[in-house]
């Protein structure tokens, strides 16, 4: 069985994180980036389910040269081999024109009978590239997984709700978000790092996916930011002294506020 794993790569959360000033997209530039941690669940699930029966697992991102990190931290993991679409035309797309670049590469690719994603990207936070992508490929999708198991064409997972758990079956091939939940990855091996190394990985560009350049990048998206404000910096908080009266003091405080 051929999984196809879509991964992104993102700034890191812990590093000064802003717009590019020319156009007020996400600054990828000059803040260290990394495979998505939200991302890192749907490789492992993957490698779990490769590891049980006889099952190959691809590992597919989009974005510019620096995006191949998020490949080659997949296959440090395990993954079998590499896809990564790049090409100036890209920068700036929103979420349609990336389910499109995605299903065009995931078509190309072939064969796949599971196509899995993590639950969100870490940047965006938005969820809704796996519903797209899967409307794309006219595949059924089954998201937000805590659970997740392969028997035969079909896949079953387990969505867990704040009030309940469903259980939802598919047919196979589908598309599959996961959540968190569903397992704790791997960290790398030095055996897996230095194989790695020799596992193949293939660039493709617009052109090989057979994708007018009109259709996708900043001119394409269907909303853009027109102003940024950089937030202010953190404010020293006031300190009161209870004296008696510290109740009657944080509900001036929190009434001249607006929040009761």
């Amino acid at each position: 069985m051929k999984i196809v794993v879509c991964v992104k790569h993102v700034p890191d959360a812990q590093s000064e994180r802003g717009f590019d000033a020319a156009d007020h997209t996400t600054d990828r530039e000059s803040v260290d980036g990394l495979l998505s941690e939200l991302d890192e669940y749907a490789v492992e699930e993957a490698l779990k389910l490769a590891e049980s029966g006889d099952g190959e697992v691809v590992v597919l991102t989009v974005g510019p040269d620096q995006a191949g990190d998020a490949v080659k931290k997949a296959l440090q993991m395990g993954a079998d081999s590499g896809v990564h679409i790049s090409d100036d035309a890209i920068a700036g797309s929103d979420a349609p024109a990336t389910s499109l670049i995605l299903a065009e590469a995931i078509k190309k690719i072939g064969d796949a009978k599971l196509v899995l994603t993590g639950m969100a990207s870490t940047d965006g936070t938005m969820s809704v590239v796996p519903a797209m992508l899967a409307e794309r490929l006219g595949l059924p999708q089954v998201t937000l997984a805590s659970e997740l198991s392969v028997d035969g064409d079909a896949v079953t997972i387990r969505r867990d709700g704040d009030a309940a758990s469903e259980t939802i079956t598919a047919s196979l091939p589908a598309v599959v978000s996961v959540t968190d939940q569903i397992n704790e990855p791997r960290y790398p091996s030095f055996k897996g790092i230095m194989a790695a190394k020799k596992k193949p990985v293939e660039t493709w560009g617009l052109a090989d996916l057979g994708i007018d350049a009109a259709q996708v990048g900043l001119a394409a998206a269907w909303t853009a930011v027109q102003d940024v404000t950089k937030r202010p910096p953190r404010q020293q908080g006031t300190i009161v002294t209870d004296e008696g009266d510290g109740g009657v003091k944080l509900a001036e405080f929190l009434a001249a506020n607006k929040f009761i």
